[in-house]
C-alpha cells in the first residue's frame, strides 16, 4: 500500500484476554487495594509488497487459552491477576476476521512474560521473532524476581525462531533504510541495528520505512516494540510492557516498587532507569503525532473510536 511512493501497512488491534493488576506493582503512588482490570492486547499488521504479496504479522499472543495450559508456578501466580478471562483470545479474534493461524507469516513477541506468549503451539506454521537475548532467558532467568518471571525454556519452535541480532555496536552505524534492491519484497530479520531519528536501534524489516522494529530496552532482556507506517504522514508505535499505565507516560505516577518476602526492593521492570529512559523517547514520539498504544493500553481501548481498530469490526 502506498500513497505518493510511502508505503504504508494495516495495523488492527486482536482482542486477546484481560486481566487485573495491583496498581502497587506498576504505579506509585497507589494505595495496596487499588486494582485495574486491563487488557493484553494484539496486533495484527498487514503489509503489501511491490510484486501484491501479503505478509501478515502477529505482535504478540496475549494470554494463554485455557489459563490450565500455563506451568504450574504462572498457574499460581495467575492467582493473583483475577478477575481474568482468556477468552476471546487470539486465534478467535483472527475468526472474527475470516483470518487462521495458517495465515500468519510470523509472531514478533515484544518479550515472553506469560501475559503475552499465549499458545505458540497453534501458529505450527508461522515463524517466530524474539529480541536478543531471549534465547538465554528461557533458559536462565535466576537473576529476576518475582512469581511474573517463570518462563518456559522450551516456549519457542527452535527451526521457527528468529532471534534479533546483539544490539551492540548499533548506534555507530547509519540507516540503509530504502536503499536495498529488495525494498519490501520480503521481510529481512538478520540486517543490523541502526538509528532512525532519535530512536537508536532500529531494523527496518522490509527496507521501506512501513515496519520498524524498535529496540526498548528496560522491561525485560529481549524487550523490542514496533513502529508502523499506516498512511501518509501516520504512524502507530506497539510500545509492549515498555509502560504499563499511561498517568506514568503523563508524569502523572512513577514506575512502582515493591518489597517481596525477602525484603528485596522488586520492580515490573527488570532495569527501571533504563525503562525510565525508553518511556521518555516514546513520550517524545507521541508529542510528535505518532499514536501510542501500550499492550495494556485500557484507556485506548475505552475510547469508542477505537473499537473499529479491531480486526473484523469494519
Amino acid at each position: 500500500m502506498s500513497v505518493d511512493n510511502e508505503p504504508y501497512v494495516q495495523v488492527h488491534a486482536l482482542h486477546a484476554g484481560r486481566l487485573t493488576l495491583p496498581e502497587r506493582f506498576f504505579v506509585h503512588p497507589a494505595s495496596e487495594s487499588a486494582r485495574r482490570t486491563v487488557p493484553s492486547l494484539s496486533f495484527l499488521i498487514q503489509h503489501v509488497n511491490s510484486v501484491n504479496k501479503t505478509t501478515r504479522i502477529v505482535f504478540d499472543l496475549g494470554l494463554r487459552h485455557p489459563s490450565t495450559n500455563y506451568p504450574i508456578p504462572i498457574q499460581r501466580h495467575l492467582e493473583t491477576r483475577h478477575p481474568m478471562a482468556t477468552e476471546p483470545n487470539v486465534v478467535q479474534s483472527l475468526a472474527v476476521g475470516e483470518l487462521s493461524t495458517d495465515d500468519i507469516d510470523y509472531v514478533v513477541y515484544s518479550h515472553v512474560h506469560w501475559d503475552h506468549i499465549g499458545e505458540p503451539k497453534a501458529f505450527d506454521k508461522s515463524t517466530f521473532v524474539v529480541g536478543p537475548g531471549t534465547s538465554a532467558l528461557l533458559k536462565d532467568s535466576s537473576s529476576l524476581r518475582g512469581g511474573h518471571s517463570f518462563f518456559e525454556p522450551d516456549l519457542l519452535p527452535v527451526s521457527r525462531t528468529i532471534e534479533l541480532p546483539p544490539t551492540t555496536g548499533a548506534t555507530e552505524q547509519e540507516s540503509s533504510t530504502g536503499k536495498s534492491a529488495q525494498n519490501g519484497v520480503t521481510p529481512d530479520f538478520s540486517q543490523s541495528w541502526v538509528p532512525h531519528g532519535f530512536l537508536p536501534r532500529t531494523i527496518d524489516i522490509f527496507q521501506d520505512g512501513s515496519v520498524l522494529i524498535v529496540d526498548a530496552p528496560g522491561h525485560l532482556p529481549g524487550h523490542i516494540n514496533i513502529l508502523a507506517r499506516t498512511g501518509p504522514g501516520k504512524y502507530t508505535y506497539l510500545a509492549g510492557d515498555a509502560c504499563h499505565d499511561r498517568r506514568i507516560m503523563r508524569w502523572e505516577r512513577e514506575i512502582g516498587e515493591w518489597h517481596d518476602e525477602s525484603g528485596h526492593i522488586c520492580c515490573i521492570h527488570a532495569d527501571k532507569k533504563q525503562a525510565e529512559k525508553t518511556i521518555a523517547l516514546i513520550s517524545r514520539l507521541e508529542s510528535e503525532g505518532v499514536e501510542v498504544i501500550l499492550a495494556h493500553d485500557v484507556e485506548w481501548e475505552e475510547k469508542s473510536e477505537n473499537q473499529a481498530r479491531f480486526f473484523g469490526t469494519s
